[in-house]
Order: structure tokens, then C-alpha cells, then sequence
């Protein structure tokens, strides 16, 4: 344990406050500090109480956090629903304690831990921290613990928690969230992210022991002295790079080919495998952007670290492939799960995830064609999208004859719903979400960066020694299997009652339960409300797609055969909305296409969302 200078100081000075005069608060800073032993969080308490900040402290100690699309994620700071010391240990608790429940040999099978790079000073807070804190309470029930040495990519931790047939995984990050941020995302026994009922078990169970088990909990170094402890990343990496290889079909192409690629792991973990990938699959390895290939938790090069908000975050990326003369750009998110590409032609062309997946989709099913010519394999072939993204898998099912499903956002359904398809002898070849999230091939149930880059790679070299361009092969698909126009952005909007009035609107749009008739001059024909569970295009009303309570979505079908959909953020502040125009093969009027589109988008935000009225945050051009 440290002395008073260092994370865990003066366990009495809990008893030095005053009363706020809120018997409620009182209780719950009592409780603070009575159990938290990390001195920054402690101290930050303190000073709320002394500067008299109620809503502060209410708002950091009257609620807990609960688990969303990316399992928990919140500022890191003092405060029941802050990512911290004392919330990991807890969530910690809560899921060996539930694991003890479901899983018959949780002691023989252990758990897999691992971290991201990022860190907060003011708080003491580090994921690296984080999770050997996770580490510590699991060890201090004799379970045995795969701690990773270094960080790695999320997409290690479901790897490894099969390949190892752990019980279960934790992975500490926030992916692509501001640097203020942390989250703790659970991994069920399947590689999938845990869905319900498993997540609202296990925050049952945080809240039935909240208070630390003992001093164990809170030793960081137990990792490094116990015998339980292991570390997975040579033996996780080395398979990982091996079992990557069954998706590089054209290596005989890749050494010699003279393309450049420019890689930024966006100041995260991405850098040095990406560079693995790349070699496994015998490419001259990317061109790194000096200023973001290194960990820097404060993500100093970029306004913000998601490569998802394209050419403005990708500036220095673009500015370095222009000088080296490399014309396409590969960027994972600092958790290095998902994949920004950007290539040169005239000027820089940003893809979208929607559009990444169309070139994605093709290019693993005519791989998969290649090596499995009987059209009997083609029945149990399968891909998957999130509902809010694009339809043109749809597209290829309906011509190519493999099956394509929708889930609810999120990558855990779909991770799930490829463990279902598995047992009955299905293959997922493809599965993604439009937030340039890529699952290709059946490696490991989860969007994974590194894979994509070195797999978009491959496929760049391809076409390229076809005289083709992604873009070009691109507008081939399009006019193969008709063009998905598609828009994706979002408003902030960070007061939760304003998000509640604005959806509650929607749903009596027209009179109590009514919901709109038109979205500009085009007339709504069916709405679906997976947060009630209602679907108009259903004879009995109700929602193919599970019912989802813990945010609000809805969808819209238009007369002229757009969709459009309405969501808030599992992970952010936001609301997001998706709008495509799904056209028939041949059709290629594409201005008209992206014409009528805009008017739609910009009806849907400025007649249901009303950014104005509602004090919303355009998204930043």
C-alpha cells in the first residue's frame, strides 16, 4: 500500500467535512468518503464540500452509472457514477459475484483483464491502473486473472477470453470518447459483450455489496507478486497474427505492390499492431504519423480523438501522405476497434462507415466465393448490420443468395447473435456499424481495426493492380447492386429532460400516441419504436427487434423509400440520426439522388429535433 503521498493516503480523512444540510448528500459524501482510499477522488470530494457545489456532488453521488451500448462509461473523477478507483472495484465485485451464480468453474477458467492508454492526473485515475485494480479484486478470491502487460486493443480481449476459455473479460477504455472520459466493458464466456439480462444482473449485484471487500481490493502491485496472475499478449498476440493470416487471400500481390499507406493510431494503442498486421500479411508496413503513433492520454494533436468526424481530425494523416505520396489513409480509434480510411484521387476522399462497408462486404464474399465455389455453402453464410446502418448488405443477400440480418445498434447484439448463428452451423463472413465499426471474418466477435486495416489493405492492392481505385470499384458496387446514399450526424444535447421532451413529442406528434405523418413534404408509411416496442409495418404492432428502454429510437419509413432513423447516443451526450436512400440497381442518378436526401435530413433535424427551440449543438463541419 502507498503512503500519503501517493494514490491511497489518510483513511480518516473521511471524518474531515461539514454537513451540506442535504441529509440525502451527506450520507452519500459520508459513504464516499468513508470507503474510497485514492487521496485525488477523496480530495475532490472535499473541495466540492467546501465550495458548498451541491449540484455537483449530487449529480457525481446521488446516481450510479448503468451499462449502455459500450458497457459502463463515464468521466473519470470522484463520484458514484464517475469511472474510478472505487466504481471498478465495485463493478468488480458485482461481476464475481455474478459470475459465481452462472458459471460453474469461474476459479478454473479465470478472466481476462485489459487496458487502453489513457489517464487522468487530477484523479489518479489510469486505465493501466484500472485495471490491475479489477485484477486485485478477482485475485482476492483466489481467481486467476489473465492480466495483459501492456496495453492492447479492445478487440484482444474477447480474442483472448475464447482462445483461453476465460469466463468472462474487462476491458478498460473509452475508445474514442474525449480524453476526460473512462468506461469498463464486460465480455461474456461467448467473446460477445454482455446484453441483458446479464448486464442488469450484474449491476444488481454491484449494488448489493457496495463497499470494498477488504484491502486486497485496493492493492494495485498484487498483480505483479501473485501466482494467479498471468500474462496472455504473447501467446493472444502470436495466435492473433497467425489466425489473422486465413483472411489474406492475395499475398502473392502484396510485396510488390508499389502503393503507400499512411497510418494514425490517434495517439492509442493502434501503432505496433497495425504494423504486426500489415507484416502478417506480407505488406511493406504503413507510413505512422509521427505526432499521434505514440500513447498520450491527453490526445494533444486533435480536437477531438474519434476518426470517425473525418478530414478535420484527419489533417495531419492527409498532410503526410500528400508528402510521402501515399494516396490512401488508415486511421483506428485510440482503442484501435474501428477504422477511418481516406484516399487520394482528385482530392481526399473521406468513406463513410456505410460506404466502407459496401467495399468490405463485396470484397469478403468474393473471397469467400473464391475458396468455397459450391452455392450449397452460400445458405450458411450470413452478415450483419445495426439497424441504423446501411441496407446494402440487404442488397448483395438478395442477389449473391447468403443471409443478412439486422440488430439493434450496438456491437454486442451482433456479437451475440453470431454466437446463436454458430450453433447451428452458420458463418458470419462480414458484420459492421456504420460508425466504421468492422467485424471481418469469424477472428473475434467484435469490430476490430486491426484486422480491417490490413484486410481494406489488401483489397486496396488488389484493385489497384486492376487499374482500380476504391472509390471507382465503389460506384461499380453501387451500380451492381443499386446505390445506398446515406447521411449519419448528430446533435448535442447534454440535459436529459430536454432529450426525454423531445422524444416524448415525436411519439404524441400529432395528438396523444400519435406519431408524425410526414418528414418534410414526404409521407411517413411506417414507424418503428423500439423503446416501446412498436412497429406499424407489423400486423400486430410489435417490434421484430428486442424492446431497448435504456435509450430512444426510432425509425421511419418514407413514401419514396428513404429511411430514416432517430437515436440518442449510448456512450455520448447526443442524438444521433441516419437517413438513406436505398435505389433499385441500374439507377444512378446520383445528385438526385443525394438531392432528395438532404431535404429529408434537414427536415427530420429541423422539424422533430428543433435545434434551436431545444438549445441543441450542431454537430462541428
Amino acid at each position: 500500500m502507498e503512503d500519503d503521498d501517493g494514490v491511497n493516503g489518510d483513511r480518516n480523512a473521511n471524518l474531515r467535512y461539514r454537513d451540506t444540510g442535504d441529509p440525502k448528500l451527506d450520507k452519500a459524501v459520508h459513504q464516499w468518503l468513508t470507503w474510497d482510499k485514492n487521496r485525488w477522488t477523496r480530495a475532490q470530494v472535499n473541495s466540492l464540500v467546501a465550495a458548498g457545489r451541491l449540484d455537483d456532488l449530487r449529480s457525481r453521488l446521488c446516481s450510479r452509472m448503468s451499462f449502455g451500448t459500450a458497457g459502463l462509461r463515464a468521466p473519470m473523477g470522484a463520484g458514484f457514477n464517475r469511472i474510478n478507483d472505487l466504481t471498478v472495484i465495485q463493478s468488480t465485485q458485482g461481476l464475481y459475484t455474478y459470475l459465481c451464480r452462472c458459471c460453474a468453474d469461474v476459479v478454473g477458467r479465470g478472466v481476462v483483464v485489459g487496458f487502453d492508454t489513457r489517464g487522468q492526473t487530477e484523479s489518479g485515475c489510469s486505465s493501466e491502473r484500472l485495471a490491475k485494480l479489477t485484477a486485485a479484486v478477482m485475485l482476492s478470491r483466489d481467481v486467476p486473472v489473465h492480466l495483459f502487460s501492456s496495453f492492447v486493443p479492445t478487440p484482444y480481449v474477447p480474442y483472448a477470453v475464447k482462445k483461453l476459455g476465460a469466463a468472462a473479460g474487462v476491458m478498460i477504455t473509452a475508445s474514442h470518447n474525449p480524453k476526460e472520459d473512462n468506461g469498463y466493458k464486460v465480455y461474456w464466456c461467448n467473446g460477445a459483450q454482455i446484453t441483458s439480462p446479464h448486464d442488469k444482473e450484474i449491476l444488481h449485484c454491484i449494488e448489493e455489496q457496495l463497499e470494498p471487500w477488504s484491502a486486497s481490493c485496493w492493492e494495485e502491485e498484487l498483480a505483479d507478486r501473485c501466482s494467479l496472475r498471468s500474462d496472455p499478449l504473447p501467446q493472444v498476440n502470436g495466435c492473433y497474427m497467425d489466425e489473422l493470416t486465413s483472411l489474406c487471400y492475395h499475398r502473392h500481390l502484396n510485396a510488390s505492390c508499389p502503393l503507400k499507406f499512411v497510418h494514425s493510431s490517434f495517439h492509442g494503442v493502434g501503432h505496433v499492431f497495425v504494423q504486426q498486421a500489415f507484416q502478417a500479411f506480407g505488406l511493406a508496413p504503413p507510413i505512422p504519423v509521427p505526432e499521434q503513433k505514440d500513447p498520450d492520454p491527453s490526445f494533444s494533436s486533435v480536437r477531438c480523438p474519434n476518426p470517425e468526424e473525418g478530414e478535420s481530425v484527419l489533417e495531419l494523416s492527409l498532410l503526410l501522405a500528400e508528402r510521402e505520396d501515399a494516396r490512401i489513409v488508415l486511421a483506428t480509434d485510440p482503442d484501435a476497434d474501428r477504422l477511418a480510411v481516406a484516399e487520394k484521387s482528385d482530392g481526399w476522399k473521406v468513406f463513410t462507415g456505410n460506404e466502407l462497408a459496401a467495399l468490405l462486404g463485396w470484397w469478403m464474399f468474393f473471397n469467400w466465393k473464391e475458396t468455397h465455389p459450391d452455392p450449397a455453402d452460400t445458405q450458411k453464410v450470413f452478415m450483419l448490420a445495426t439497424t441504423v446502418s446501411s441496407k446494402i448488405l440487404q442488397a448483395f443477400a438478395r442477389m449473391e443468395g447468403f443471409h443478412f440480418e439486422e440488430t439493434l445498434p450496438g456491437f454486442k447484439w451482433i456479437g451475440n447473435r453470431i454466437h446463436e448463428l454458430s450453433k447451428t452451423g452458420n458463418r458470419v463472413v462480414f458484420a459492421f456499424e456504420e460508425s466504421i465499426g468492422f467485424m471481418c471474418g469469424s477472428l473475434v466477435p467484435e469490430k476490430d481495426g486491426v484486422s480491417a486495416a490490413a484486410i481494406v489493405a489488401e483489397m486496396a492492392v488488389y484493385l489497384h493492380n486492376k487499374n482500380l481505385s476504391l472509390t471507382q470499384q465503389l460506384h461499380n458496387i453501387y451500380q451492381t447492386y443499386g446505390y445506398h446514399v446515406s447521411k449519419t450526424s448528430y446533435v448535442v444535447c447534454k440535459d436529459p429532460p430536454t432529450i426525454h421532451k423531445i422524444f416524448s413529442r415525436i411519439r404524441n406528434f400529432d395528438g396523444n400516441g400519435s406519431y408524425p405523418k410526414t418528414c418534410g413534404s414526404v409521407r411517413v408509411v411506417n414507424v418503428r419504436d423500439v423503446t416501446t416496442g412498436y412497429d406499424s409495418s407489423r400486423p400486430d404492432f410489435r417490434s421484430v427487434l428486442p424492446v431497448s428502454r435504456s435509450g430512444h429510437m426510432i425509425t421511419f419509413m418514407l413514401q419514396n423509400g428513404v429511411v430514416a432513423t432517430l437515436r440518442t447516443s449510448g456512450t455520448e451526450p447526443k442524438i444521433k440520426y441516419y437517413t438513406e436512400f436505398c435505389a433499385s440497381p441500374g439507377k444512378s442518378e446520383v445528385s438526385r439522388l443525394e438531392e432528395e436526401l438532404q431535404k429529408i435530413t434537414d427536415a427530420l433535424l429541423d422539424e422533430f429535433l428543433e435545434p434551436e427551440r431545444n438549445n441543441l449543438i450542431r454537430r462541428p463541419v
